[in-house]
């Protein structure tokens, strides 16, 4: 009996590990590839013109906050109050829209990043998919994040319902998507 079962097992160990031997494994460092693509260019130089215009705006902006306060240093001796306060609140309120367009600035420009090169990073997706699926490989690694950015489950296996078993995990329960509002 002790033969059938180690007989059985080293059949099993023989399969399993032939099969391993079939898994093809790949890898790619999508920034170097994104980098070479022409389309990033082109994404780059869009993205360099957006930008120079706002920071044309902010300068056209900041030159007239400077004249304003050249001739408020200027004449604050020369203005009644009632002027002087006017001119103070009014580069207060200059300062705070150049403050204020700066930040809207920033935010406008990751948007217009991700508006351009979001197609550039599909692009490279796919095609890393399409060969990945050409030449059979069950996982391809991305060499600049150092994550895992392909894989093919059909022959890959998920481990996640063995290891809910395995920790006495009911099959049904799923990850939370958020914390509850009472816990901080």
């Amino acid at each position: 009996m002790k033969k059938i079962v180690l007989l059985a097992f080293c059949v099993l160990s023989f399969g399993a590990f032939s099969q391993a031997q079939n898994l093809k494994f790949g890898h790619i460092n999508t920034n170097e590839l994104i980098s070479l693509m022409s389309d990033r260019d082109s994404a780059v130089v869009k993205l360099q013109a957006y930008q120079n215009e706002l920071e044309e705006t902010l300068e056209g902006m900041g030159t007239e906050y400077n004249n304003k306060v050249n001739e408020y240093q200027r004449k604050q001796n020369e203005w009644a109050p009632v002027v002087l306060e006017t001119k103070q609140r009014e580069l207060q309120e200059l300062g705070q829209r150049i403050q204020q367009f700066q930040q809207n600035a920033q935010q406008e420009m990751a948007q217009m990043q991700q508006v351009l090169m979001t197609p550039v990073i599909e692009k490279a997706q796919d095609a890393i998919t399409k060969i990945a699926k050409a030449n059979s490989l069950v996982y391809v690694f991305d060499l600049s994040a150092g994550s895992l950015i392909y894989y093919d489950d059909k022959v890959s296996l998920d481990l996640l319902p063995l290891a809910k078993k395995e920790l006495g995990i009911p099959a049904e329960k799923v990850a939370p998507t958020q914390l509850p509002a009472t816990a901080q």
